[in-house]
Parts: C-alpha cells; structure tokens; sequence
C-alpha cells in the first residue's frame, strides 16, 4: 500500500504469499481470481471484458485496476489492446501489471492518492485525443 510503513507491507506481502500458496490452479485465471482477488477485482475485470467485447476503450490506474485487467486479459486476449494506462502509479505492483501488459500511461505525476485519481486525470487527454481525430482536418500529402 502507498504510503505504508514497512511492517504494515511486510504484513501485506505475507497476507498475499499465503493466499498464492493456497490457491488451486495458478495457471486458471478464474481460480486465481476466486482465491485471492476479491470483489472488486472481479467487477473490474468484468468490465473490461464487457467494454473490449464492445470495443469501448477503458483506463486502467492502479495496482486493483492492474490486477483486475491482468485476470481479463488472461481470461480473454487482447482485452488490454482497449485499455489506455492512465497514471504511473509509484506502487510497484501497478508498475508491474502496466509493464506486463504492455501499456505506457499518458501520466506520471506521483499522486499518491488512491481512488483513481490518475484515471481522473487522463480522461481529458483522451477526449482531446478523440476531438482531435475527429475533428481536425487532414494535412494534404
């Protein structure tokens, strides 16, 4: 966690080691998720499955944000090629999952903050992005 002192993320870290040790079937993703994600991964993965069977692009921000689209992009590949990184997150497990998935974030500002905040704030970037495609004319050749 951001901003943890070193026993609370030992504490964290051990939490987390136990949970992968017990879990079923480390290569299911769905098993990985029912035995050591919660709810909230859950529905976020779920949402990007459903936004990326739509073609709807999302932004993913956060080590639950990266976790959840790491169970859909293993549930269902290419589900990430919909998803834009909104903010490098000083978290190494959100650091890890963007890498992995091969996403660059259009921010890096060291929030600290939580809450998807750094979503918050790439969302502008993305609508000029799209205004900018539709709207601005074409350069001749």
């Amino acid at each position: 966690g951001a901003g943890l002192p070193a026993d609370g993320l030992g504490h964290k870290q051990r939490l987390v080691r136990t949970a992968v040790d017990r879990a079923r079937d480390l290569d299911d993703p769905v098993d990985v998720l029912a035995d050591v994600g919660g709810l909230e991964i859950a529905a976020l993965a779920g949402l990007h499955l459903a936004a990326a069977a739509r073609r709807v692009p999302t932004i993913v921000d956060g080590v639950i944000g990266g976790a959840a689209l790491c169970v859909a992009e293993a549930i269902a590949p290419g589900t990430a090629a919909h998803v834009v990184g909104g903010h490098r997150s000083t978290e190494p497990a959100a650091t890890a999952a963007l890498a992995h998935l091969a996403l660059e974030p259009l921010l890096a500002l060291d929030l600290r903050l939580g809450e998807g905040t750094g979503a918050c704030l790439a969302i502008p970037l993305v609508q000029a992005a799209c205004r900018a495609l539709r709207d601005l004319a074409d350069l001749p050749d």
